[in-house]
């Protein structure tokens, strides 16, 4: 379904500028913006796929990855197609780099979705997949619904939208889980055709609004996974966010147009953990890799939550958000 798009400009000629993501295409009549989805027509922009997902699933909310955020509940989990990026790398690339494929298209309201979530038992509804921002008007609506029925809203972004568009969102996401791909500009240039400064900056303003934050790093050898790139990404977190982050480092493997590499090596993410750690990160984690994925008191070492892949085990140790055996204040949101 086509609906007119928010947070656009009308401009000269029938052109308008597109203010939801950081691209802010200035797109002329009978045309699309970056991510093929909004398109200005006689001047007015609108949004192609509302009502349109590409998948729906019912996820352990661990698989977002979002640990510290309602620990071993249900995730329910939906995507819809295309992105603001262009990452070569892309582990979703067969949605995230089409505009829409009616082989899979799935066509539901935000009320269903919000049913669904509800008569499957899951706590909360994840945005995932590929980037939630650029079909922002419909992930608002699904997310304003969940509000009223106390279903808690997941955005796992790139965190490549405007500052208009996060003041948007904020007042109903609950838990971002946001992927860092690199802490250089140039690899962003390179790599995803974006630009670091406004994902940095909406990392700012997501911490500073006590919103629940992880940070995800794909991890790819000999590109962004040496000792002084860890320590400019550790360091950004510990001087702009907070030790407190749960930082997950995700391996990487051969996909899309980066068929070349090599899946990141065990022992560079286990160095890469024992940095951040060192540096004075509280949790670290490995994903897509065999390694412990407890968390630990970060004062006295107490295990506090057992995970076993996706299973995950709360063992009570959290209680009015500090451990139970030394008082230290966690960073946990628990059911």
């Amino acid at each position: 379904m086509r609906v007119e798009s928010i947070l656009y400009n009308k401009l000269d000629d029938n052109k308008v500028k597109c203010n939801i993501c950081n691209h802010r295409c200035v797109i002329p009549q009978n045309h699309s913006g970056y991510c093929n989805l909004r398109e200005n027509i006689d001047g007015i922009l609108y949004f192609n796929n509302y009502g349109i997902l590409s998948l729906l699933n019912i996820d352990p909310i661990e698989k977002k990855p979002l640990y510290h955020f309602l620990p071993s509940s249900l995730a329910y989990s939906v995507g819809g197609f295309s992105c603001n990026m262009s990452c070569l790398a892309c582990q979703n690339y067969m949605i995230s780099q089409e505009s829409y494929n009616k082989n899979i298209a799935i066509e539901i309201s935000p009320e269903d979705i919000v049913k669904n979530a509800i008569n499957h038992n899951c706590s909360s509804i994840a945005y995932t997949y590929n980037e939630p921002t650029v079909s922002l008007e419909y992930v608002l609506d699904i997310a304003s619904i969940a509000c009223e029925n106390n279903i808690k809203n997941l955005f796992i972004s790139n965190a490549y939208m405007t500052s208009e568009t996060l003041e948007y969102i904020l007042p109903y996401i609950d838990a971002f889980n946001i992927d860092l791909k690199f802490i250089e500009d140039s690899l962003y240039k390179k790599v995803c055709n974006a630009k670091i400064d406004r994902v940095l900056e909406n990392l700012k303003i997501i911490n500073e609004s006590n919103t629940h934050l992880e940070i995800t790093n794909l991890l790819i050898d000999n590109l962004n996974d040496s000792k002084e790139d860890i320590e400019k990404l550790v360091n950004f977190i510990l001087n702009e966010l907070s030790n407190d982050i749960p930082l997950h480092f995700s391996r990487s493997f051969p996909y899309f147009k980066m068929m070349d590499i090599e899946p990141t090596k065990k022992s560079r993410m286990i160095n890469s953990y024992n940095i951040a750690k060192d540096m004075g990160m509280e949790y670290v984690y490995l994903g897509n890799i065999n390694f412990n994925q407890n968390t630990y008191c970060p004062e006295c070492g107490e295990i506090l939550i057992k995970r076993n892949g996706y299973f995950t085990s709360d063992l009570g140790k959290i209680i009015n958000g500090k451990c139970s055996s030394c008082g230290k204040k966690l960073n946990f949101v628990l059911c």
